[in-house]
């Protein structure tokens, strides 16, 4: 089978080869699966250049997010042959391979009607906004959600989720293809901040009261901006820092305005329950085939093209979930 791998470390481009190499053989506890589609993350980038908090030993295969269809099971397993599923591969045998073999617990059906690609890119983003929202923001109907970067993996599942959930949402994000992206998805109200002044806009569209909850991938100077248009009792929820500057939080005015600064930190919420984590995906699958969530997925790429995927993921400029097909 092929499989890409990264020898040393260094940008994908660089680093990530394709090779053939055996078939992975069923182990104790796991599921083998034809892998149909695999999606792409930041952190693969990062995993590439050593950068990232784990480092795998070398040479690994990355890769988190793979869906694809049973091929050979255990005794005793609760998989079938056959059966369609979403899998999160463990480094350093990570997704992007043309097999892969799976521990159970990393396994999770998937229904008829949701397609190979839609599979693949919604778990860890939706899972992350699932989480972001409704244990940690506690979003309620009728409350304002502001969701920053609307248009990219979190952002997106944020819009649609904050949507089912009864919520107002307004949305950034840059340029006006992103931003029609976002009016699209359902955001009420869409501000592109490449022009425009959010906390003034968010301000005059809840009459100076302030969005209830704050979805923050970005972090730095859109964390800092935040806190100017958060409303009393309101949740700043940061989920990352993509914006690249750490921000700090004045404990001075989250008393002042009387709002929580909450973390986001969906990897160790999955770590430490993996039973809340099904219970999602299953909540996931139902608002799914209600048709209140879809994944937003930037145009499916060749398996051949991984290395340039990941650098196209890097420059910023995609949208959504990138997604490759074997």
């Amino acid at each position: 089978m092929r499989s890409w791998v990264v020898t040393e470390n260094g940008n994908p481009s660089d680093v990530l080869q394709i090779r053939e190499v055996p078939k992975p053989s069923l182990g104790t506890g796991q599921v083998l699966i034809e892998v149909k589609a695999m999606a792409l993350n930041f952190f693969d980038i990062l995993l590439c250049q050593g950068k990232y908090q784990s480092k795998p030993p070398l040479p690994f295969t990355p890769g988190a997010e793979t869906s694809g269809i049973v091929r050979a099971v255990g005794e005793g397993s609760s998989f079938v042959v056959g059966q369609r599923v979403f899998a999160r591969p463990q480094l350093p045998a990570g997704g992007l391979s043309e097999w892969v073999a799976v521990s159970e617990g990393s396994v999770f059906p998937i229904p008829d009607s949701m397609s190979f690609e839609e599979a693949a890119a919604m778990f860890i983003t939706y899972q992350t906004s699932y989480y972001a929202l409704h244990k940690r923001g506690n979003l309620k109907a009728g409350e304002v959600l502001l969701v920053h970067a609307g248009s990219g993996g979190v952002g997106s599942a944020a819009i649609q989720l904050g949507k089912a959930a009864g919520a107002r949402v307004i949305a950034t994000a840059g340029g006006p293809e992103k931003t029609q992206i976002c009016k699209d998805l359902g955001a009420d109200v869409v501000i592109d901040y490449l022009t425009e002044d959010f906390v003034k806009i968010v301000k005059e569209e809840t009459g100076g009261r302030g969005a209830d909850v704050i979805c923050d991938p970005v972090g730095g100077d859109t964390f800092d901006r935040s806190r100017k248009c958060i409303a009393f009792d309101g949740r700043l929820l940061v989920i990352g820092f993509a914006g690249g500057r750490i921000a700090d939080a004045p404990t001075n005015h989250v008393l002042v305005k009387n709002y929580s600064v909450v973390g986001v930190h969906w990897g160790l919420f999955r770590d430490n329950f993996p039973e809340q984590v099904r219970e999602i995906h299953q909540d996931l699958l139902a608002l799914y085939e209600r048709g209140d969530v879809r994944p937003l997925i930037y145009n499916p790429l060749p398996f051949e093209e991984v290395p340039q995927a990941l650098d196209l993921l890097g420059s910023r400029k995609t949208w959504g979930k990138l997604v490759v097909k074997p």
